[in-house]
């Protein structure tokens, strides 16, 4: 049986129409976008934009990306299989948008969030876009109507669901960032995101196909084919009697990296010559700025190569050396366990001209490792972190010092301060930092010779959440506001190798040392652990003598 499969690019204006009513389906996830990628399109969005010098037909049109819907020809509901985290975002910056207008402009922006029925026409009252059952109600209430921003910033957090949050906090940082834009400079990127945004809309009429068509966009989306666009591009301009030899050069880098890694490593490139974020295409971007100022030859021999070669021995910790090799391969590896890649760019280049200099690279990577670290801690978005390693990048080329006070890779006392406040507080509530702080430490209390090859790793409290009624936390913690003090800090906090059964988390201490903490072996891997099955007792003296033991240690592993 044939499938009718269409593919086809619009404008913002044509996706939120009457030829659509979006509907998240049961079986997606929640919405998940954070602050961080609402960041990322905004500011890609208004970089792609322009300063308002030339019209808005000339400036860069911006491609979203994909959306796949189950949709018939004939009728405009349309189920999301892949695409609802844009969508959502989007809906969002239009109410948004529609909140900070004029009611003349608010009006012509609502009909972009909300259809009015029609009789004529045959159409009800409906909105563009209804979330999946549990956000519906929500997202509609405080989003999608009008006025329902102002109630929405007024919610109290606590409340909400994570997909809930996620929409609040989304479209606080969208009123906070476009408010401080004038009404014109509003009006014209509203205009802009409209006529100059650009999704490739995918539908089929059934959920087979649909899905199909979805890991096919995932698995070899419009990124993965950037590498074979550059090598015809670069390869194409070398003298014919050179090319299989530069054909050979290039295929076996891809082939020592991977496929996948291959293709980051033109990102990691692109960040090295342009130390900023994308304005225009990444195939754009090569094409009329980088690749034009070096020769094809030069480009595989002194960028290419060196730089895939850095790339594969940082991923693997495979570096090899006369000394200092044991200790730059461990700082690799921690190196690879932050949340982001924006560090690798300054290694990349760092590594290519230091390769046969261990004492440089042993230097350079332990400080590279604790700034990446500060700015894990730190939360730092994606603007900082990329400005901030753009300096880096812009020091090592010049040659300057690296470890002068001033020198951006080094942290400012007032980013040390607010580290050392962070570690110092509820850790455990921060989960994106606090299993990679508490193995950075549990390393050091092991002097650097425990091993985390485990499947699982969790971060576990000692002190219960909630302790149970006459257990004997109670009686070490009779106040419920003290007991706060103490339960998510990292006083508080340990390791385990595996997920452990929930309800033996409030077991008395005793008994949770004996079932909870001890191994098959018998021996926890984690010196964090084996602290814990040393004492008699875990009171507020013990909590708190091991905080100031294990922030010290912090301390001096990253020189805070």
């Amino acid at each position: 049986m044939s499938v009718s499969i269409h593919a086809t690019e619009k404008a913002l204006y044509k996706v939120f129409s009457n030829d659509f009513a979006f509907s998240i389906p049961a079986y997606q996830r929640p919405y998940a976008w954070t602050k961080e990628q609402a960041s990322d399109l905004l500011t890609d969005l208004l970089s792609f934009l322009g300063d308002g010098s030339e019209a808005i037909a000339d400036a860069n049109p911006y491609f979203l990306g994909s959306i796949v819907l189950i949709k018939s020809e004939d009728a405009s509901k349309a189920d999301v299989v892949d695409g609802q985290q844009r969508l959502t975002t989007l809906t969002i910056l239009l109410a948004v948008l529609r909140s900070l207008s004029s009611e003349k402009s608010a009006s012509k922006i609502t009909k972009y969030i909300y259809q009015e029925g029609d009789e004529f026409e045959g159409t009800s009252d409906c909105y563009r876009l209804k979330l999946r059952e549990r956000d519906e109600e929500f997202f509609r209430d405080y989003v999608q109507c009008e006025n329902g921003l102002d109630k929405l910033l007024k919610l109290d957090t606590f409340q909400l669901s994570d997909s809930q949050k996620n929409i609040k906090a989304n479209a606080s940082y969208f009123l906070d960032q476009l408010g401080k834009l004038s009404e014109q400079q509003r009006s014209r990127f509203s205009h802009y995101l409209m006529t100059c945004c650009f999704l490739v809309v995918v539908s089929t009429p059934d959920l087979d196909s649909a899905y199909r068509i979805f890991s096919i966009l995932n698995a070899r989306g419009l990124d993965l084919t950037l590498s074979d666009f550059l090598k015809s591009e670069v390869i194409g301009k070398i003298d014919q009697s050179q090319q299989d030899k530069y054909t050979r050069i290039w295929e076996t880098e891809e082939e020592d990296l991977g496929r996948d890694k291959f293709q980051e490593l033109f990102a990691h490139i692109r960040m090295i010559d342009r130390k900023a974020k994308p304005r225009k295409t990444a195939l754009k971007e090569f094409s009329e700025d980088i690749l034009p100022e070096i020769e094809p030859q030069k480009f595989i021999d002194e960028i290419l190569k060196p730089y895939s070669d850095a790339l594969e021995i940082i991923n693997t910790a495979n570096y090899q050396s006369y000394k200092d090799a044991e200790k730059i391969n461990s700082l690799f590896k921690w190196l690879n366990q932050i949340d982001n890649f924006d560090w690798v760019p300054p290694a990349i280049l760092y590594f290519s001209k230091n390769r046969q200099t261990p004492s440089n690279l042993k230097q350079f990577f332990t400080d590279l490792e604790r700034l990446a670290s500060g700015l894990l801690i730190l939360r730092a978005d994606i603007n900082d972190r990329i400005g901030r390693y753009a300096k880096v990048l812009d020091a090592i080329e010049k040659d300057a010092d690296l470890y002068a006070l001033d020198s951006p890779l080094q942290l400012t006392p007032q980013e040390t301060n607010r580290i050392i406040k962070t570690l110092d507080g509820d850790v455990y509530l921060i989960k994106r930092i606090r299993q990679y702080v508490l193995l950075r430490l549990d390393s050091a209390l092991s002097e650097g010779e425990a091993s985390y090859d485990y499947s699982v790793i969790t971060v576990e409290h000692v002190l219960p959440q909630n302790p149970s009624v006459g257990s004997k936390w109670l009686h070490w913690f009779p106040n419920d506001e003290e007991r706060l003090q103490y339960v998510h800090r990292i006083g508080n906090l340990t390791l385990l190798s595996r997920n452990k059964n929930a309800e033996a988390q409030n077991y008395d201490f005793d008994k949770k040392k004996e079932k909870y903490f001890v191994s098959k072996k018998g021996i926890s891997p984690f010196v964090l652990t084996t602290q814990v099955l040393q004492q008699s007792e875990w009171t507020p003296a013990v909590i708190e003598q091991r905080q100031k033991d294990c922030l010290e240690s912090l301390r001096k592993i990253w020189r805070l």
